[in-house]
């Protein structure tokens, strides 16, 4: 396994119930159209991942986990690698409950979106100065 820490933060305009993907951007600023974003200001994008996990992701057999921590509460994601991920985009992850693949797309078949997210959880990434914890994690069942 292998994995990777990052820090992201909340926002004013989060809303988190789009109801197919989970996004956490680079970006300081955030609109209500942003329904799947509930972290802005990372401090890791997909384009900063190294080379050997960004190959982990484009295999089938890679399961991806992204785990996010916020004021006791946590929530993870889980979701598979695909052999078109390409993890270039240089401001935003996006886990996928669909097939759908793109630069930004951290991972595919994602069971949750951000409408399944623990309500709690949404509230504090409200508050512009909560922290938000997150890891990564690659596990290849190869």
């Amino acid at each position: 396994m292998r994995k990777i820490r990052f820090t992201a933060y909340g926002h004013e305009n989060v809303i988190g119930d789009h109801k197919s993907t989970i996004e956490i951007t680079s970006e300081s600023h955030l609109t209500k159209q942003g329904t799947c974003i509930i972290g802005v200001r990372s401090n890791l994008t997909l384009l900063d991942i190294d080379a050997e996990m960004k190959n982990l992701a484009k295999l089938e057999t890679t399961t991806i986990v992204l785990i996010m921590e916020i004021e006791g509460i946590t929530e993870q994601v889980t979701g598979t690698g695909s052999k078109r991920l390409t993890y270039s985009d240089s401001i935003s992850m996006v886990t996928r409950t669909s097939l759908f693949e793109c630069g930004r797309t951290l991972m595919v078949k994602a069971d949750k979106a951000a409408s399944d997210l623990n309500k709690e959880f949404i509230n504090h990434l409200k508050r512009p100065d909560s922290i938000l914890h997150c890891e990564i994690q690659f596990i290849n069942r190869e």
